[in-house]
């Protein structure tokens, strides 16, 4: 790896077809136009600039004509193969960087939802680089009010309690916007009990939010 980028390398180890997807932060480059498919098996790699900040996620379901126009069950940008911009219309699971050169930092976030299982490996790095493992399939624990499903009735994302619900206390706005009065859930406990290293609402930092220097990373959905 250069001194002046991070490479990324997906990874689809999922039985069926993804839309991996990319949004970057403001005033940061687009990434491979925002998006593109990856068959079962398959990995791409994807060259990120120094001081680049932005996210990662997985869309299922997809359908898109030549024009590069359609849809997908989750993870939806706007309707487009190249989300550009766009970020993820949730819920989404979502790998989050800023590359800021003296010391990148990462995580993967299930604040917006869970779709697919998403997991970041360091490859190379110093100073900490723990990997990020959030390889279990939550549908399968979502409770019934957060649970969205497609035409056929089978599970296929959980969305959050805010999502849900629009109250302060699970978003933590208002009132709420404090890490000393939003707390744990019932509803982002389930989520901390099957990714404990993840983000399972906005303020979970101490036990989510990863560092490294001078990493590649691996990301892996499945």
């Amino acid at each position: 790896m250069g001194a002046s980028a991070a490479i990324f390398t997906f990874q689809n180890k999922c039985p069926y077809t993804i839309w991996p997807a990319t949004s970057s932060g403001a005033g940061k480059p687009p990434l491979v136009n925002g998006g593109f498919q990856l068959g079962p098996a398959q990995a791409a790699t994807i060259n990120a600039p120094t001081g680049w900040s932005g996210r990662f996620w997985a869309r299922i379901g997809c359908t898109f004509a030549p024009s590069g126009k359609g849809r997908c069950a989750t993870g939806d940008c706007g309707g487009v193969l190249q989300c550009n911009r766009a970020g993820s219309i949730p819920p989404a699971s979502l790998a989050e960087f800023t590359l800021n050169g003296t010391q990148d930092f990462y995580d993967v976030s299930l604040v917006d939802g869970f779709n697919l299982p998403i997991s970041i490996f360091p490859s190379g790095g110093t100073r900490n680089c723990g990997s990020v493992i959030c390889a279990a399939d939550l549908n399968r624990a979502c409770p019934p009010v957060l649970v969205v499903a497609a035409g056929n009735g089978a599970r296929v994302a959980c969305k959050s309690a805010c999502l849900a619900f629009h109250q302060p206390q699970y978003c933590c706005t208002g009132a709420f916007n404090s890490p000393t009065k939003c707390k744990p859930t019932s509803y982002s406990q389930i989520f901390k009990r099957v990714s404990p290293t993840a983000y399972s609402y906005p303020f979970d930092d101490p036990t989510s939010t990863f560092t490294c220097k001078g990493a590649n990373y691996g990301i892996t959905f499945c």
